[in-house]
């Protein structure tokens, strides 16, 4: 999964599958032009849009070494082409249970199966449901380059674009803590059933640190942190005790914090005066604010 797609003209004249992460690379740089591909959710809408036509293809689908998960030192190692369909299984929703949800409501089974975890944070597109999760959860990015180079970057830094992945690097894996800990994904649909967020919430409890982590998701071009509110209802949570005895107001209050934070009011007019939200705008942070609220209610439930 890589973020360096260029464009070419004409239609795939090579096709490679490597069996390695490393082989992978090394085609990769031996074919500048190569565009990798997983499962192609995203790949395969942009060429039958007309928006990208790629000289070659390197195929990841028979790296096996991305393709399932393993614990290390107290955190998760997941491989970036793990699929939507395989995180929303049992086992993985018992560790990661917000990541397991994103994964659920990823759309229909067709995508489920064949989209992958390294593909959503490649293609970074602001809807993808595990965008906000992984950025609750600080997750790493661990990155391979050419003759076997690794190196580590936060996923909040290439959904933000401080960092970038460079030509020929892939997303080998995505490293997760294992909190042992409530954690909660929601989002909020304009039609029925699975579909594209409009509004998406991740809020995890990290007792360890004695902190809440939430990401808005789907209102901006990446997820969006709303610090000031994580610090505030952390204060009041009693973590020796019985979290869950945070008055309903607290909760409330937390939902339009962060709604406010994510979703500000406009600048006043030049005579000063306050200018209203359009009601779009203003139906997006009450839905915010709604996600938000049922979020932490559930994790302290």
């Amino acid at each position: 999964m890589t973020t360096h797609a260029p464009q070419a003209a004409q239609t795939p004249q090579s096709v490679k599958l490597p069996a390695t992460l490393d082989e992978a690379v090394a085609a990769l740089a031996a074919m500048p032009a190569a565009v990798p591909v997983a499962g192609g959710t995203d790949l395969m809408a942009s060429v039958n849009s007309g928006q990208l036509r790629p000289a070659a293809l390197v195929g990841l689908g028979r790296i096996s070494e991305i393709r399932g998960w393993q614990y290390q030192d107290g955190h998760g190692l997941l491989g970036a082409g793990l699929t939507h369909a395989r995180m929303g299984r049992p086992d993985f929703a018992a560790l990661f249970p917000a990541l397991a949800a994103a994964a659920r409501a990823a759309g229909p089974p067709q995508i489920r199966n064949a989209g992958t975890l390294g593909g959503n944070i490649a293609s970074a597109a602001p809807t993808g449901d595990a965008l906000p999760v992984l950025a609750a959860l600080e997750a790493v990015l661990i990155i391979a380059g050419p003759g076997g180079a690794r190196r580590e970057i936060p996923v909040s830094h290439l959904l933000a674009g401080r960092e970038m992945l460079r030509p020929g690097e892939l997303i080998g894996f995505v490293r997760v803590p294992l909190l042992h800990a409530p954690q909660v994904f929601l989002k909020a649909t304009g039609r029925t059933g699975p579909g594209r967020a409009i509004a998406s919430v991740a809020l995890v409890l990290d007792p360890a640190r004695r902190a809440v982590r939430c990401a808005v998701g789907a209102i901006a071009p990446m997820p969006l942190r709303p610090l000031e509110a994580e610090q505030w209802v952390a204060s009041l949570i009693d973590w020796d005790g019985e979290r869950g005895s945070l008055v309903p107001e607290a909760v409330t209050a937390f939902g339009e914090y962060v709604a406010a934070a994510c979703v500000p009011d406009q600048p006043p007019a030049a005579d000063g005066t306050e200018q209203p939200l359009p009601p779009g705008v203003l139906h997006l942070r009450r839905t915010v604010a709604a996600l938000a609220r049922r979020a932490l209610g559930r994790a302290l439930s």
